[in-house]
């Protein structure tokens, strides 16, 4: 059944003023899952579901805001994505591009790319790094932007980074045994120095996290979405909100 635009403002609207600011996810993750099934529905190529659901980031950000989120991390190119058609993948990676550097030129968010860079085109890598340090200096909304990225290569990275420091420091085997620790790990991590996500959020009716935010996610609470990424709606997401203000977070306890 159709709903006329405006009821559904007046609906956003008073979900929006019901939801409880104090208890706001400060980190909030998003799986970007669906482009290529939205674009089959409508009988497109996948690279026109791509941008679709690039040119969605903006308003999602700008809800983020208005919310009073700290930190987003956008899942946007995974390393099994990697694997993909070339022609795809090409295309692919013209839009990513394009779609950090409009991020970027905003000087509205702070950028951080995460990910496996070294697995992507030198080139592309070379650009997401210009355009992350270009926002080094923009207070506000800090945006991760996750490409070529898989949280298993996460883990096997920051393991990796801290042995090769304890190593750096003169210690023998046994004396880093001893100092691996769970802290440790975190301090090593893409997203050092942020808060863990308190919310992971899934479009497209998929329910798994399929490698995303493995070691952050452990405490997070998982909202699934059966709309497809280009089709994500500011309703959708303040339902999102309203679903884990709703849950008593035990947080493991």
């Amino acid at each position: 059944m159709f709903t006329p635009p405006f009821l559904y403002g007046i609906y956003e609207d008073r979900i929006a003023r019901r939801l409880p600011r104090q208890s706001m996810p400060r980190h909030v993750g998003v799986i970007l899952d669906g482009n290529r099934r939205w674009a089959k529905s409508f009988g497109e190529t996948a690279a026109t579901g791509h941008q679709r659901g690039a040119d969605k980031i903006s308003d999602f950000l700008g809800w983020s805001e208005e919310l009073g989120v700290e930190v987003v991390t956008l899942w946007m190119l995974s390393t099994d994505n990697l694997r993909r058609e070339s022609a795809e993948l090409d295309a692919l990676f013209g839009i990513i591009e394009n779609a950090v550097r409009q991020l970027a030129e905003t000087q509205r968010w702070r950028l951080r790319v995460v990910g496996k860079l070294d697995l992507l085109p030198e080139a592309l890598a070379q650009s997401l790094v210009a355009y992350q340090n270009s926002t080094a200096n923009v207070e506000g909304l800090e945006v991760n932007v996750a490409i070529g990225y898989g949280g298993r290569h996460e883990i096997a990275d920051a393991v990796r980074s801290m042995l090769n420091e304890y190593k750096g420091q003169g210690l023998e085997l046994e004396q880093i045994i001893e100092k691996i620790s769970v802290e440790g790990i975190n301090d090593h991590l893409y997203t050092k120095g942020q808060p863990d996500p308190e919310l992971v959020i899934r479009t497209s009716g998929e329910q798994r996290l399929g490698g995303f935010l493995l070691w952050q996610s452990a405490k997070s609470e998982f909202y699934f979405c059966e709309a497809y990424w280009p089709d994500f709606r500011r309703v959708d997401y303040l339902r999102a909100m309203r679903a884990f203000a709703s849950r008593e977070r035990r947080e493991g306890k």
